[in-house]
């Protein structure tokens, strides 16, 4: 009897050892985790502090059409936009449906895997000035609220991404931030970019139109990465 006890003794005493064990190592892991978590923080927070207005952003976007785009361009990079500051709030300008302001962070939350990719015109500390960032945002302004343009189409009317931020850069600094295009120079060969075309056009493609794709803003010599 007293040896059944002394077992019972030892086995309650193995598991309270076993169970204040996994209650340290758990306390541990939290204590990891929550350091990780903090140090992710104070990193974007010191990313977010580098980044600078007229910035310009680019993501894979997860919209319908993003696939078409990718395989026409041949570019990961499906979605852009400018980058602003009101106050101490960054945000991306940029042209969606409609052409509107979003906060940074839910920007780069809504693109592929959040992740994304910062550019800058080359020696932007002497080139935007803070009476050019006032034009750009003036500029942006009187496109705030139009329609997202589905047929890409080179006028005021309606805006897509690309255009959007090719017509704030030029008309604000005089430059232009990637080689213009004609909507016949891209690939479309794939039957996921014949169905786009399909949908937008019908039989009447206009493949003079000209165009400005994200990729060709993204690649353009005056811009430097930066993030």
């Amino acid at each position: 009897m007293k040896s059944l006890r002394s077992i019972f003794i030892f086995a309650f005493l193995g598991f309270a050892i076993l169970e204040g064990l996994f209650a340290n190592q758990q306390q541990i892991f939290a204590i990891q985790y929550s350091k990780l978590i903090e140090n992710r923080n104070n990193n974007f927070h010191a990313e977010i502090e580098a980044i600078k207005e007229g910035d310009l952003i680019f993501q894979t976007s997860r919209s319908a059409q993003s696939k078409a785009v990718q395989l026409a361009t041949k570019s990961p990079y499906s979605h852009c936009g400018i980058i602003f500051r009101d106050s101490h709030e960054l945000y991306v300008f940029e042209a969606v449906q409609p052409v509107k302001r979003t906060p940074l962070k839910e920007w780069i939350a809504r693109g592929k895997d959040g992740k994304f990719v910062i550019k800058r015109l080359i020696n932007a500390e002497k080139q935007l000035t803070s009476n050019v960032i006032a034009k750009m945002k003036e500029i942006a302004q009187s496109f705030q609220g139009k329609n997202y343009d589905l047929t890409f189409e080179w006028s005021d009317e309606k805006m897509y991404c690309s255009e959007l931020i090719w017509k704030i850069y030029q008309r604000s600094t005089g430059l232009e931030i990637g080689k213009l295009e004609k909507l016949k120079n891209f690939d479309l060969s794939n039957q996921t970019v014949k169905n786009i075309m399909k949908e937008r056009y019908a039989k009447s493609i206009p493949y003079n139109e000209t165009v400005i794709s994200p990729v060709s803003i993204f690649k353009s010599e005056l811009l430097v990465t930066v993030k």
